[in-house]
């Protein structure tokens, strides 16, 4: 009984604070993307390791999770959480912001960063 109350208040828990999940508006990603990150992605590069660029397949090979199947949630943890060189966004930038931008690298590196 005592594992069956734990769990619940667990999930409880998870729920009531959990971050809110926002699906990312690719246009309103283009612009926060052009603030925040071209200076070091620009066309998808990356001025600070040349091999690890947003492009796809390199997104495939070094974003923890995104896999084959293009987690788009892997890389709005990324830009949340950072990972050596790159910074964290989390409290600089929006939720709303993250997705957005999350999904902007998404499209991008699938299309082969086609302006």
């Amino acid at each position: 009984m005592r594992a069956i109350l734990t769990a619940i208040l667990a999930l409880v828990a998870s729920v009531m604070f959990a971050t809110p999940a926002y699906a990312g508006d690719v246009a309103a990603g283009e612009r926060v993307f052009t603030n925040n990150c071209a200076t070091c992605h620009a066309g998808g590069s990356n001025a600070v390791i040349s091999s690890q660029t947003l492009k796809q397949e390199a997104l495939e090979q070094y974003l923890f999770n995104y896999g084959t199947e293009h987690n788009v949630d892997a890389i709005a943890y990324q830009v949340a959480n950072g990972r050596g060189a790159m910074p964290s966004f989390q409290g600089r930038i929006s939720d709303k912001a993250i997705a957005d931008v999350a999904a902007y690298v998404k499209a991008q590196s699938e299309s082969g960063w086609q302006e």
